[in-house]
């Protein structure tokens, strides 16, 4: 794959820099509807405990109890995945820039269609989508990619600490670049 130098982006004109709140919200899009389906979820098992608390047996306080838990934990895990993925986002909108499209930064972000999405994120807003989304496809990545590979090959993932730390813990990163004053100043 051929690589993009850096001077090569600087010269030409970045796209439109959304806000780092859009970008935020763009990178993670999948896992926030995910997170408005945990907390209707946890409201209708929440509803269905309180009920059962009054009426019903220790077994059907034990089901409802056992659901609301599973629905509300999600809504902190979906969170922190969030968190995570724009991690993710912005170590690799530094990378395309100062490297271009690269094998091995595409690599970095091939686990996962949360992973992959902020990477596309990141090269639609250097205007480099075309060339990051063709190597994903030429990897044989579908559209409904979305569990990711790494739980495939490994069924006992949740007891592994790269599960953990790569999911929920990714650690924070500080852009090298404002690239909205960058896109001001090629816009000149």
């Amino acid at each position: 794959m051929q690589s993009i130098a850096l001077n090569s982006i600087r010269k030409k004109e970045l796209p439109h820099q959304p806000s780092p709140f859009w970008s935020y919200l763009e990178v993670g899009r999948l896992l926030y509807y995910s997170l408005f389906l945990f907390i209707l979820e946890s409201w209708f098992y929440w509803i269905r405990l309180k009920a059962a608390f009054f009426e019903s047996s220790k077994w059907v306080i034990g089901f409802w109890l056992v659901c609301f838990l599973f629905s509300f934990v999600h809504i902190f895990l979906v969170i922190m995945d969030g968190w995570s993925r724009y991690q993710n986002y912005k170590r690799a909108k530094d990378q395309f820039y100062i490297y271009g499209v690269t094998k091995r930064i595409c690599n970095l972000y091939i686990g996962s269609k949360c992973q992959r999405n902020a990477a596309l994120v990141a090269a639609k807003e250097l205007g480099l989508e075309e060339q990051v989304s063709n190597y994903y496809i030429s990897k044989g990545i579908k559209w409904y990619h979305y569990i990711p590979y790494f739980m495939i090959k490994d069924p006992l993932f949740l007891f592994k600490k790269y599960f953990w730390k790569r999911t929920f813990l990714e650690k924070g990163y500080e852009a090298k670049f404002d690239f909205r004053k960058l896109q001001q100043q090629t816009g000149l």
